[in-house]
Order: structure tokens, then sequence, then C-alpha cells
């Protein structure tokens, strides 16, 4: 019943300003056209009156005007006419008008001095009247005026009814309205929307079925909420089997994975198979520092997340190799042991050309498929010769993947991201008894976004070759299989989450990725981080009260810009905090050869400027944005003295620069203000969630953030602490490898 009424509040509202503002425009236009009429008329007749009024006030013959000025007295609208002398003294005048008309009437001394005739509006006697002077000239020398006064109270008559005759119209119209929207609410909102209630509910207590609810046409308004609330049922019953399995592992007092027991846990499921990674990315590469050769580790959640987990199964990394140093570092297989400190498993690295790196990472992976799968207005660009390149790569990495298991029986395959969507299909091609799991660290949009790939087809149908597809939330699990079931002929399990096309099965699950939370220090002395912050605001060469930090390799999905503005704003309105508080953007170069990138990074840096321009005080700076490939131990020490961390992603598959933080707060102190948009939101819920796009509510995040209590801060901070040490990346890798490791190839379907 609320809504009725503000609908038809809203809808009387609108009608009564477009009412108003047409009956206004009705009004001027019918004023404007009355008051032209009658100063039409009035022109006409002074020019008559005057070839008779000029020769007898050239004559100075009073008695002859005055009997002239009797006869044009009250005639219709015509209320008199008066003469006037050349100074504007009253000759002659309309008896009925004398009392009103005086000498030195503005508009007839106008009229004099310009010597041309002169009209206006007045009021003479409490009423309207029109007065038109001309003046009388003798040697184009004025000798007196001939005035005339028209009744012009009509007009006023006239604009009253227009306004009383809109008024009947719009109270009309609204009690039309009223009865017209509640009959429309009643038949087409609160029906089906009462209908579309009792559907969820039986749905929820397991009475009806997932599928479009009986009695509501298609095509309505309700139809898109339909279809969210089906897509949600058709997932219930994969939580609730998550929700019992949970359940049981917390009955049998299940410990937290720990590096340990992961290494067991593989040891027992995988019976000592190895693990065959295959990513874009290479987690160490080797660069020159002089004539030295040295490794470092790439910036990049996926290097973060997968090192610690290939460490523990002495597996083999297949990745690129992109370092300067590279080809020098690795034997005649193109092989070499990582972590170069202390070796834990083998990198393989696989080699691609200037023009294979241009039209399959820059130009496909990466103007292509990025922009596609990340819905930050960026648009996609695809190139038929990008496309080529992004086949021929994959399968360069499909050789050297089946190289290196042709002597294992049936070997287990990790793929990692959308730079090798197509290499499952072709690894199952040559080898089907291989185990092959493709885990998407993007997020996967509608098929309606997807859509616009003019290789849709192509990419589904690589991927499908995996026996297991990961995505990070259950939501992109959908849309995986929203756009399978759009474009590809196959048959959708609800129930399992699984794809059958073609006699082969690929399973769909979410896998929310997390980092090594037990690699956290777990005490250290508050004088550390004291110690710690007072050092970097000494490098940075200021002090400041508060330090916030951001952690981001530049890209387009990470909202920089929209995070600078915010931080702009929070200035503009907490300005208690100029000079007090400083944020530092940790910035990673990336894909600087795509001028979409190139172009984000100059627009970093001038936002920056300006801000810092626009509230700089003295050697104190708002934003110390800092361009460079951090390292890990860098990039920790700002984790550990900042107030508060904001991450503002756009749209994110995970992000884990928010669970890196937690992980680095041993103290239980600090704030994080995170991105809905980003994956990590699911799960890290006392965050400060925020809207990227919101301005003003980030801006106010920050200011809760920094004027957050003690207490609300470390309570936030534990419970956050304990998702991330619960859910670590063991969790993730041993629930990942479990579900490949024991699909039975020969019935999966």
């Amino acid at each position: 019943m609320k809504i009725s009424i503000r609908l038809v509040v809203s809808l009387i509202i609108t009608v009564a300003a477009v009412v108003v503002s047409f009956s206004f425009y009705s009004v001027i236009r019918e004023k404007e056209r009355l008051v032209n009429d009658l100063e039409r008329r009035t022109v006409v007749l002074a020019e008559s009156l005057k070839e008779t009024s000029a020769p007898l006030v050239k004559a100075n013959s009073a008695a002859r005007l005055n009997r002239l000025v009797k006869i044009f007295g009250d005639r219709e609208r015509l209320k008199g006419v008066a003469v006037f002398d050349a100074r504007g003294g009253v000759i002659s005048v309309t008896p009925s008008l004398a009392p009103a008309v005086s000498n030195q009437i503005p508009v007839v001394v106008d009229s004099l001095t310009d010597k041309t005739p002169s009209g206006e509006l007045m009021r003479i006697d409490g009423k309207k009247v029109y007065v038109f002077s001309m003046p009388i000239l003798s040697d184009d020398q004025p000798i007196g005026a001939l005035a005339l006064f028209q009744d012009a109270s009509y007009i006023d008559a006239r604009l009253a009814e227009i306004w009383r005759y809109n008024l009947i119209r719009f109270l009309a119209l609204s009690v039309f309205i009223v009865a017209v929207t509640l009959i429309v609410v009643r038949w087409s909102v609160e029906g089906p929307i009462a209908l579309v209630a009792r559907w969820i509910r039986d749905v929820r207590t397991g009475k009806g079925k997932p599928h479009y609810p009986a009695g509501i046409p298609k095509g309505t308004m309700l139809e898109p909420l339909i279809s969210e609330v089906t897509f949600m049922a058709k997932s219930l019953a994969m939580a609730r089997a998550r929700a019992e399995e949970e359940a049981r592992l917390r009955f049998r007092a299940e410990s937290l994975w720990t590096a340990q027991r992961l290494k067991e846990y593989m040891l027992r499921e995988l019976g000592g198979k190895k693990l065959f990674l295959v990513s874009n990315r290479e987690p160490y590469m080797h660069t020159r520092e002089g004539r030295a050769v040295k490794a470092i580790m790439p910036a990049g959640g996926l290097v973060t997340a997968l090192d610690p987990v290939m460490r523990i199964c002495d597996g083999v990394w297949i990745a690129s190799g992109s370092g300067e140093a590279d080809r020098e570092t690795v034997d005649a297989d193109d092989k070499l042991r990582v972590p170069p400190e202390e070796p834990a498993y083998t990198l393989k690295r696989v080699w691609l050309t200037k023009e294979e790196e241009d039209g399959y990472y820059y130009g496909f992976s990466n103007e292509g498929i990025w922009p596609l799968c990340h819905i930050t207005h960026t648009r996609p660009t695809f190139r038929l010769e990008d496309w080529v390149k992004y086949q021929e790569v994959n399968e360069k990495f499909a050789e050297a993947v089946l190289k290196e298991i042709e002597s294992e029986e049936s070997p287990l395959v990790l793929i990692q991201d959308y730079h090798l969507a197509l290499l499952p299909y072709l690894i199952k091609q040559k080898r089907p008894d291989a185990k092959v799991a493709i885990f998407w660290h993007i997020p996967w949009p509608n098929p309606e976004a997807y859509g616009i790939c003019p290789w849709r087809q192509e990419i589904l149908l690589g991927m499908l070759g995996a026996d297991l597809i990961g995505f990070h939330i259950q939501i992109h699990c959908n849309n995986f299989l929203d756009t399978v079931d759009r474009f590809l002929e196959s048959k959708i399990d609800w129930e399992q989450f699984m794809v059958v096309r073609g006699g082969h099965a690929t399973l769909v699950r979410p896998y929310p990725i997390s980092v090594a939370f037990e690699n956290q220090r777990e005490s250290a002395p508050r004088q550390d981080r004291r110690e710690i912050r007072e050092n970097i605001f000494k490098e940075m060469g200021f002090q400041a009260e508060f330090l916030g930090v951001g952690v981001d390799r530049i890209d387009y999905t990470k909202g920089i810009p929209e995070r600078f503005r915010a931080i702009e704003r929070f200035f503009e309105k907490y300005p208690q905090f100029i000079e007090k508080f400083t944020f530092v953007e940790l910035g990673a170069p990336s894909r600087t050869h795509i001028k979409r990138y190139h172009d984000l990074i100059s627009e970093v840096e001038e936002l920056a400027d300006r801000i810092n321009w626009r509230f700089q005080a003295g050697s104190w700076k708002p934003i110390v944005f800092l361009k460079a490939q951090h390292s890990h131990r860098t990039i920790e020490r700002f984790y550990m003295a900042s107030d508060v961390c904001i991450v503002s992603s756009l749209h994110d598959g995970m992000n884990l620069v928010a669970k890196e933080f937690v992980a680095a707060r041993d103290d239980g102190d600090g704030v994080l203000v995170l991105s809905q948009f980003a994956g990590a939101s699911r799960e890290l819920v006392d965050a400060l969630i925020i809207n990227p796009y919101d301005v003003e509510a980030t801006a106010d995040a920050t200011y809760s953030a920094l004027a957050m209590d003690r207490n609300d801060r470390a309570d936030r901070m534990r419970r956050m602490r304990a998702v991330i040490r619960e859910n670590n990346i063991y969790r993730w890798a041993g629930n990942l490898v479990t579900d490949l490791g024991r699909l039975r190839l020969s019935d999966n379907v």
C-alpha cells in the first residue's frame, strides 16, 4: 500500500509540475498576444485622431479639443482621450479621466522627449489601463501630444480564466491518474509480487521447483527478479551441501590448514603424483643489475597465492619467460629449480616472440578478454591477428605441457587464468586420461556482456575441455553456466553444477583464493611497528598523524583515480585532517605498451599532482604516489604502519591485497575499506564496504576508519583474521586439488 501511495503522490507532483509549467507558458503567450492586439488597435485609433487634433493644438483651440475628447470618451474599451502641451501639461481630457490624469505623465513626457509614440500599462483608479502617447509635431518639433487610455483589465480576467481552466484540468487528471495507478499497481505489481513471494517461500522450504513460476507472464517488470531468484534457487543445493560439509568438519574438530597439513594431505590424496601448473606469468624472473643476474618475484595475486602451494608439492610450473636474463639461467630443457635460495619445485619456461607477445598477451588477452570480463566501462578490442596469435601461443603451451606429462599416468594439470582458455581442450585432445582443471582468476561476465566476443564459442569449447573449472565466487560460476547455456548446445546440471557436452562432463565450482596466513608474523613488539612507521615518514621527508595505503597493479579495474578523488573529497569534507593524514599509493606499472594503461598512469600522476598542489602545506603531502615494482617486504612495511588500507576495485575476481593487509596486521589494529565489487567483500564482511564509484561514501568511509574506536577496530580485525586463518591458500589448494584428483574420468558423466 505504501508503494501505491508513493507512486500516486509522485505522479500527482509530476503532473502538477507539468500543468503549472504549461499554464505559466500559456499565460505568458496569451498576455503577449492580448497586449500586442491592444497596442495595434490603439495605434490605429491614435493615427486617426491625430489628424483631427493636430490643427486644434496648433491653433490652441481648447474648446474644440474639449468637444473632441468628450466624443471619444468611454467608447467600448476606450476609457478616454487627453491632449497635452509641449511640456506635458494637460490641455484637454475626457471628463471621467480628469481626476486621475495629471501633468507630467511619464509615457507622455517620453514621447515628447523622443518625438516618437510610446505606450505602457499602468494602473488608474485601481484598474489596469494601457496608455498610448503620440507626439504632435510642427516643423519636426513637438507642440503637444495625444494620449489614449485603453481599458486593459480584461487581460487579467483572461489570464485568470486560463489558470482556473488548467486547475480544473489538473484536478481531473489527478483523479484519473490515481484511479488508473491503483488499478495497474494492483493487477500488475502487487498481485505478481504476492505470487513471486509465495513461489520463493516454496523454493526456500523445498516445496517448489526452481523454474519460472506459473501465473506470471514473461516480459513483465518482475522477470529480471524472477530470473535472479531462479539462479539463486539453483545454487541452493550446492550451498546446502557445502554448509553440511563445513558442519561435519567442525564437528570432527578439523585443524586449520597449514603448509605441513597440505603437504601430508596431497601426499595421501595424490599418491606421489606431481602437480603440473600452467600460467602465463612465471613465479620468478631473472633480470640484470649491472653484470649481476638477480631473481625477483613479479607482482600479482596469482604468484603470491600459488608459490607456497608449489613449494609443498614439488611440482612443475610451466610459464612464459619474460625476464631479460631468463634464458641465461635455464638448462637445456628450459628448466630450473626455484626459489633460488631454497629450491622446492621446477620452473619450465616457454619462449614467446615479440609478435606472439603483442598479439596473444597485450592484444587478445588484455585488450580483449580482460575488459570483456571486467565490466569497468572500457571497451574490448578484438582483432583477428591477435586471435591468431592467441591460438598459436596456446598451442605452444600445449606442446610444452604434453612433453612434460608424457611419462605420467593420469597426470594432474592445473591451468591458470584467461590467457590459456584454449589449453584444456588442446591437452585433452592428446591426453584424454589427464585430469585437467582451469582456474579463472578474473570475473566471468553475464551472457549479454560476453556475447560481444567474436570467438565466444571457441573460448567456451576450449575451457570445457577441462574436467574442472574454478572461479572465485558463486556468481561467476552462475554467469559461466548461463553463458554456456546461451551459446553452446549442451546439458546443464544445476544440481551438480556441471556441463555435459559430447559425452564429457565439466564441473564448475567456486574456490575463493586466499593467502598463506601462517607465514605472517604471529607477534611483534609495538616498538617495531612504531619504528617502521617513523622510518617510512623519514624516508618520505615529513610527518603525519595518520597513514593510509593502497597497493595495486596500475590497472583501470583497480579504481585508483576514483580512490584519489575520494581522498580529495575527504579533505574537503574533513579539513581537520589536513597535515594529519597522508595516503600512500604503491603502484606497479603494468602493460604500459597498451595505450589505455599508458594513459592511466599519466591520469593518476596528474591527479595526484593536482590534489597535492591544492592541499600541500610545507613538506606535508596528502598523496604520495610511489610508482615502481615493489617487493613484498616493502609492501608489508606499509601494511604494518598504516591506519587504513583502501581497496577500491571497480570489478575484481578476488583482490588479494585486502587479504594480505588483514593477514599482515598481527597487532590486531588497522581498518580495511573494501570495494563491494571485489570478490573478497563476500568473506571480509567486517571491512567498511564501499561503492568505489560513490566518491562521497568513500570519503565518509575513510573518515569512519580514522575515527573508529580502538575496540571496534580490534574486533573487526580479529574477525577478519579468523576468516583468513581458516580459509587460507592451503585450504584453497587442498579443496581444488582434491576435487581434481578425485575425478573419475570414465564415469564422471
